[in-house]
């Protein structure tokens, strides 16, 4: 869309927000994500507007899930996931945007501008006594959602009607097999090749669907987590549902190239203060062998799904950007792999077509 078709898209939202003496300075877009969703930063002047405000447009005006595989409701959705599962992180602490205006009908969000320093950028360069102090405020975000979430639990917010259940965890192991391998093999795997990585696929489902399960935000890496104030700021979460409470953890300690900056050192040392958390905040209590079981466990089930996810974005939604990821990506993968020897097969599988997993 050109930028005097949204300025005058955006006019009388704004008027509506902020009052008749509220008017907008100047749009630009800024860089989405992975969605539909588009994103741009409207500059304001007149009393009693902010300085800016970030615009989410969305792809239709229909009220939609961001995620097909989890389009699970019985009925149809009356509210965006987007302002559904706002309503419910704000009324339990977690620091996200501002919700200025819903104006979904008309396919926009007015949104407070939390800044334009994600987590990552903000560790650039830091000592690893400062990543550490940031992601351990992130830590503390993560957990008001997983423990104040999770008890106080309101059906009325989708989150809690759907869950990572093993329908969905292989949902994303067979993401991994029909886009991960594209680039990779010429033709169909062996069937013999297949049956094994389904067995071994299904088993690692079958036991994270086992775990108990607790609110999580699903996305919650440092690209989606701002710097403002010193405090952490949540973004991206209409994806939010059940899952067991390490998800979220291995997607902030170990996504695309995180393990960069969290070094297995820090890793170790923000898993044990997660522990020490939860537990000082009423969630489950974990010791640091329990707690390291599930989460690498949710860490190599995500990894694989990354790895499928980013070659789909490439081949299908022509977002070829992600790509960049892959190599760390693989990298995390051997590196949890080198401690499940029970998975030796698997890997070595996958070995004949990733030579970054070969021992």
């Amino acid at each position: 869309m050109a930028e005097s078709d949204l300025a005058a898209r955006l006019e009388p939202l704004i008027r509506r927000s902020f009052g008749s003496d509220a008017a907008l300075a100047e749009v630009e877009a800024l860089a989405g994500d992975a969605s539909t969703r588009s994103y741009a930063r409207a500059r304001l002047r007149g009393p009693g507007a902010p300085a800016t405000v970030v615009v989410m447009l969305l792809a239709d005006r229909g009220i939609a899930m961001s995620s097909d595989e989890l389009a699970v409701f019985a009925e149809p959705l009356r509210q965006l996931p987007y302002v559904n599962v706002h309503e419910f992180l704000i009324r339990i602490g977690v620091a996200v945007p501002e919700l200025y205006l819903d104006a979904s009908d008309e396919g926009v969000l007015l949104l407070e501008d939390v800044g334009s320093v994600t987590l990552w950028d903000a560790v650039q360069g830091r000592r690893d006594e400062e990543v550490e102090e940031l992601f351990a405020r992130a830590i503390d975000q993560l957990l008001l959602l997983q423990v104040n979430g999770t008890a106080r639990r309101d059906d009325a917010c989708i989150a809690f009607q759907q869950q990572f259940d093993e329908r969905l965890f292989l949902w994303e192991f067979e993401h991994f097999l029909e886009w991960g391998l594209i680039d990779r093999i010429d033709g169909p795997l062996p069937d013999s090749e297949t049956a094994l990585l389904r067995e071994r696929f299904t088993a690692l489902a079958r036991y994270l669907d086992r775990q108990p399960r607790v609110l999580n935000h699903r996305d919650f890496h440092g690209w989606n987590l701002f710097v403002r104030d010193g405090g952490i700021r949540v973004i991206d979460f209409q994806d939010a549902l059940l899952a067991p409470a390490p998800y979220d953890l291995a997607t902030l300690l170990g996504d695309r190239v995180t393990p960069e900056v969290v070094h297995p050192a820090l890793e170790r040392r923000l898993l044990a203060y997660y522990a020490r958390q939860s537990e000082a905040r009423g969630g489950p209590r974990w010791s640091e062998a329990g707690l390291w079981e599930v989460y690498s466990a949710c860490a190599l089930q995500k990894a694989f799904k990354v790895v499928g996810r980013f070659q789909y974005l490439d081949r299908a939604k022509g977002k070829p950007g992600y790509l960049r990821y892959l190599p760390p990506t693989l990298r995390q993968i051997a590196r949890l792999l080198d401690t499940r020897p029970d998975l030796a097969d698997l890997r070595a599988v996958l070995s004949r077509y990733f030579p970054e997993l070969r021992p």
